[in-house]
């Protein structure tokens, strides 16, 4: 076989292990939450941290800050159909979600039209289509994962000793 060939096969293969390697091998996994309120169907995707024995609330997660809801890339959410959001008509799309956590007042939660960034450095408050507040739920039990789901008319995350329960109708 020639050299050219050779070389050329080993180096395909070196970057074939290199990116399979990296995708597989993330510590915060891309998770996917999918389900119906009502006859929309709402499709979450996100990067799935974990506690560790971290303190994230405060710590990981700054109070105060816009937190990208995940890890890694955006958090997305995304609508087949017009949908209301607490009080809010947003239209059918894809939405990047954002959080703002405090310590002791209410957490903004947040979408916004820029859905393709990665983490909060693009975050322009200017593209916000939804900003409410949300009373947070503190629990006792630790939800090690970060996870999304999809409620009857709701998104739940939980994550640490925290429950968010955003009204969708």
């Amino acid at each position: 076989m020639d050299k050219k060939i050779i070389m050329k096969n080993l180096k395909f293969t070196f970057v074939f292990l290199l990116i399979t390697t990296i995708a597989f091998a993330q510590e915060s996994p891309r998770k996917q939450a999918t389900g119906k309120v009502g006859i929309v169907t709402v499709a979450i995707d996100y990067g799935s941290p974990s506690v560790k024995g971290r303190t994230i609330w405060g710590e990981l997660v700054p109070y105060g800050k816009v937190w990208r809801a995940g890890a890694n890339e955006n958090t997305t959410v995304s609508f087949d159909e017009d949908v209301t959001v607490g009080d809010t008509k947003i239209e059918a799309g894809k939405y990047g979600f954002f959080i703002i956590p405090n310590e002791n007042n209410d957490w903004t939660v947040i979408l916004n039209s820029k859905n393709d960034a990665w983490g909060s450095n693009a975050y322009n408050m200017e593209d916000d289509v939804l900003r409410m507040n949300i009373k947070p739920d503190y629990t006792e039990n630790n939800q090690e994962m970060l996870d999304y789901s999809i409620g009857d008319k709701a998104i739940i995350i939980k994550w640490a000793k925290v429950k968010i329960v955003i009204p969708v109708q």
